[in-house]
């Protein structure tokens, strides 16, 4: 049986004293939750801010992205070490807007997991589709690809993928529970290539628009493991309530 998991991807959005205010709200509000994972993703330079309320708490830590050197001339960049040592447990690779705005390949992103998961992070590895790409009966191919391409010589341990078909993020439209099951099923299978039967153990999430209105019903579906919550995770109430969606 896996076990849920619900994790927040805050984007570009909370300052450090925005990044307080929801903790102290939430983490009270969710500190007798233990059938289900939470993880908090704050932009970089909260992290600090949310490690060290966090401690202590059934809340794990997650940034939103790393770089795959270990150090160097890299401006702007971030390391594993870098993000490990401020107390994150989880990392998010592959997020469709890395993808789409700043060009990251599946190659750059098979670099980045290995780094990661060579550090002892979990990772959160995003794939998705277009609108386009579904409309021209494309979503399986681009799910295939990313995942041979993101996870090549990747192992199981500490994986996590997050299904988020691009024209449900941020759009208010949300994959029906029909079709976020038929893409986890094909996503469930392609982890069997890989992975065997450890592919059973693989926490596959759901994210797109999820809301508390409808966590419960795509929570229901089989290969549904959890969801990755971009802007109903911005208020400690509605993300409380998805937090809560089996209550």
């Amino acid at each position: 049986m896996r076990k849920p998991c619900i994790a927040a991807n805050w984007k570009m959005y909370k300052t450090m004293g925005e990044t307080e205010a929801f903790l102290k709200a939430f983490i009270p509000a969710v500190s007798s939750v233990g059938d289900v994972d939470i993880v908090v993703a704050p932009p970089f330079t909260s992290l600090y801010t949310a490690s060290q309320l966090l401690k202590g708490t059934n809340i794990k830590l997650s940034a939103q992205n790393v770089y795959y050197e270990a150090e160097g001339a890299y401006t702007g960049e971030v390391s594993t070490k870098m993000i490990l040592d401020i107390g994150c447990t989880h990392v998010i690779i592959g997020h469709s807007e890395r993808r789409q705005y700043f060009g990251e390949t599946d190659e750059i992103l098979n670099k980045k997991a290995k780094a990661a998961k060579a550090a002892g992070l979990s990772v959160i590895f995003c794939i998705g589709e277009s609108l386009e790409e579904r409309n021209t009966g494309k979503t399986f191919d681009i799910i295939k690809r990313e995942i041979e391409g993101g996870l090549k010589d990747i192992d199981s341990d500490n994986l996590v993928i997050a299904y988020e078909p691009i024209w449900a993020i941020g759009t208010g439209i949300t994959a029906t529970p029909e079709q976020a099951q038929e893409a986890h099923a094909y996503v469930r299978d392609m982890l069997r290539n890989l992975y065997a039967n450890k592919a059973d153990e693989i926490r596959i999430l759901y994210g797109g628009s999820i809301k508390p209105e409808n966590i419960k019903e795509i929570m229901s579906k089989p290969d549904v493991d959890g969801g990755l919550v971009g802007g109903a995770s911005l208020k400690a109430d509605s993300f409380e309530k998805i937090v809560k969606f089996n209550k």
